[in-house]
């Protein structure tokens, strides 16, 4: 098993560039699904979540040709509609091939995702939604049965709560729908957007795209041939460097950012005392002498991010003061808490509020990452600790950085990827 071993303190310079999103990509890649040609997508991260879902593909008889950052994906000669438990336990986004399943072929089965180390993600509120598009559930020997003979019909669905994930699964369950689909209280975030975006140009109509409320024109089970595109940039990790950049306290430029994507990120910096130079597509961040204290609540898009709660945790452990983090979106997403205060990190947990007393000394250690972003949060940590971090069960950082150790090497940080 790998870990990363990181020496520290390191001040950091230069530029980074940021890869595509892989919360954008993993939808995109099941509404190929949906389509009666190979799709062509770009700017694809290498990440293992990626090669996890077009391996789930595979298995149902897609092909696909991964080179560099872009891939092709042909689900023309889809032969199986089940996704089995060994792949869909991994990622619990393998989820995201029910909607469009269903409504190409009219029966699938999905192994239910099972736990999540951050929380319960429930997948109710996609199942209720099918059913009021016609299907017919059952859950049966830990698979999701699902049928809707006749192909799904449009519907009014008001989620009950926003639900990134469920809102992806049912605009694709929708595309294929008969009829319109009215989607009420439907995420926002630029992932989603983008969903919206590339069915809207082609072939499947939708309005409202960018707001809480989609309408979805479905196309009667007509598949649809996608043209080449590009996944946005990872706001998350963009949102990361950024972080990076802040604890170290060093100028650092990051490129191929959609920096509109970024904007609750941007401003909690802002309040921190750091300041920017912002052009189309790059963000480039000036250290501050004295980092301020700040209090940050998780909120779905446009709110700031529950993405991006753990590295702000690590770097209010820097701040002058006392800093409240409270995350709204998910009960067990504080697991790192122990792993900072391992390092020296003084904060205290009452419920889902993190109260964070700064600036400490931190100083390495052994840490265990618990999940993808607490991994970079102790990275973070461990580039201002005074001697060496090691950085355990890093597989869960693999699963949505890109090259992280050598982009972080690559503007000055003395990091390395080792064997245990």
């Amino acid at each position: 098993m790998d870990y990363l071993k990181i020496q520290g303190p390191t001040p950091l310079k230069g530029n980074v560039t940021i890869s595509g999103a892989k919360n954008a990509a993993l939808p995109l890649i099941a509404m190929t699904l949906l389509s009666n040609s190979s799709v062509h997508i770009g700017n694809i991260p290498a990440v293992a979540d990626i090669r996890t879902l077009l391996k789930l593909l595979h298995n149902l008889g897609a092909t696909f040709n991964m080179q560099g950052n872009s891939v092709d994906v042909d689900t023309r000669s889809l032969t199986n509609t089940k996704a089995t438990y060994d792949i869909v336990k991994t990622m619990r986004a393998s989820i995201l091939v029910l909607g469009p399943l269903l409504a190409r072929f009219g029966h699938c089965e999905v192994s239910l995702p099972g736990g999540c180390a951050i929380g319960q993600r429930p997948i109710d509120l996609h199942l209720k939604a099918l059913e009021q598009m016609g299907a017919a559930i059952t859950i049966h020997g830990g698979y999701v049965r699902a049928e809707a003979p006749g192909g799904l019909k449009g519907a009014h669905i008001v989620f009950d709560k926003i639900t990134v994930t469920g809102t992806a699964n049912i605009i694709m369950a929708a595309a294929l729908a008969k009829g319109k689909t009215i989607l009420t209280n439907a995420a926002r975030e630029p992932e989603v957007v983008q969903l919206c975006q590339v069915l809207n140009n082609n072939g499947v109509a939708i309005e409202g795209i960018g707001t809480a409320e989609l309408i979805i024109h479905g196309t009667d089970r007509r598949l649809i041939r996608i043209d080449p595109f590009d996944v946005i940039p990872d706001r998350i990790e963009a949102g990361t460097y950024l972080c990076a950049a802040a604890i170290t306290r060093s100028t650092m430029k990051v490129e191929k950012v959609r920096p509109d994507h970024l904007e609750s990120v941007i401003g909690k910096l802002i309040e921190m005392g750091f300041t920017f130079e912002i052009d189309e597509e790059s963000i480039t961040i000036i250290p501050t002498e004295m980092i301020k204290a700040v209090d940050i609540v998780t909120q779905e898009y446009p709110g700031f991010p529950t993405d991006m709660q753990a590295q702000f945790l690590a770097l209010a452990t820097q701040a002058e003061g006392t800093s409240t983090i409270e995350e709204r979106l998910f009960e067990n997403r504080f697991m790192h808490v122990s792993e900072l205060q391992r390092l020296g990190a003084e904060i205290k947990l009452n419920g889902h509020i993190a109260t964070v007393k700064g600036p400490a000394q931190l100083f390495g250690a052994d840490v265990m990452a618990t999940d993808l972003r607490a991994s970079s949060a102790l990275v973070l940590a461990g580039m201002i600790a005074e001697g060496e971090t090691d950085v355990h069960r890093i597989y869960h950082l693999d699963r949505g950085y890109e090259n992280l150790e050598k982009k972080l090497k690559a503007v000055g940080a003395d990091i390395e990827r080792l064997k245990e």
